[in-house]
């Protein structure tokens, strides 16, 4: 190959394809520069195609759509949310993982559910003692005198439990006015009374106002005080 004589270097060909003293381009190392080239982009990896997106949630177990997600809340706290499930096919959830997000809202939710719930029960229970005694100044009082008896006339954890709910604390208020029989004392000991103490504390007297268990505690006391 008859290599062509320029006795100045072009600004297209670079320093180390240029033979200053020849004046001309070293054809040679051109050749070979090319040739290393070549080989290099031979041996790249071809690119990879980019992958079939439906295809591969498909395979993972996505269904087509949000409605064939099968969500279950038996915990009653809430439903499945279509708009929820929605987002959650978006991004290409599983059953599976959509089930388990739903079950951790649940989890995480539940205690702070029922917090609240005791605390807005609490307020409904204290809001109707206070509407049923005529108003925050005569509950106070009313509570006080209630306390006061209870603690001389009923078993602890009798009147622990009754002064948990509005029902009651009217059935303590009850007793105490004397509309209903007058509980045991602490410090009754007998097999009857022992009975006793524990129908007092049953929910169905207290609470449920069971006209039949009603009138079996008050048959006990009349058969026990005469009463």
């Amino acid at each position: 190959m008859t290599e062509t004589t320029i006795a100045t270097r072009p600004a297209n060909v670079p320093e180390k394809f240029w033979d200053a003293e020849a004046g001309a381009i070293r054809v040679e190392a051109l050749l070979k520069s090319y040739a290393e080239l070549e080989k290099r982009l031979s041996a790249a990896p071809a690119p990879t195609p980019e992958p079939d997106r439906p295809a591969l949630l498909k395979a993972l177990g996505v269904p087509e759509g949000p409605e064939g997600y099968c969500i279950a809340c038996d915990h009653g706290l809430f439903a499945p949310d279509p708009e929820v499930n929605g987002r959650l096919h978006a991004a290409g959830f599983t059953p599976e993982q959509a089930q388990l997000l739903y079950d951790l809202a649940a989890e995480r939710m539940l205690p702070l559910v029922q917090e609240l719930g005791g605390d807005l029960a609490a307020d409904r229970e204290l809001e109707r003692l206070v509407a049923h005694f005529g108003g925050t100044d005569a509950w106070r009082e009313v509570s006080r005198q209630i306390l006061a008896w209870a603690e001389r006339n009923l078993p602890k954890d009798a009147v622990e439990a009754m002064a948990a709910t509005a029902d009651g604390v009217l059935a303590l208020h009850r007793m105490m006015a004397g509309t209903e029989p007058a509980a045991l004392k602490p410090g009754t000991v007998g097999a009857e009374d022992a009975e006793l103490h524990r129908m007092v504390r049953d929910t169905r007297y207290w609470r449920d106002r069971d006209p039949a268990f009603v009138a079996k505690v008050t048959e006990g006391f009349r058969r026990a005080y005469g009463g």
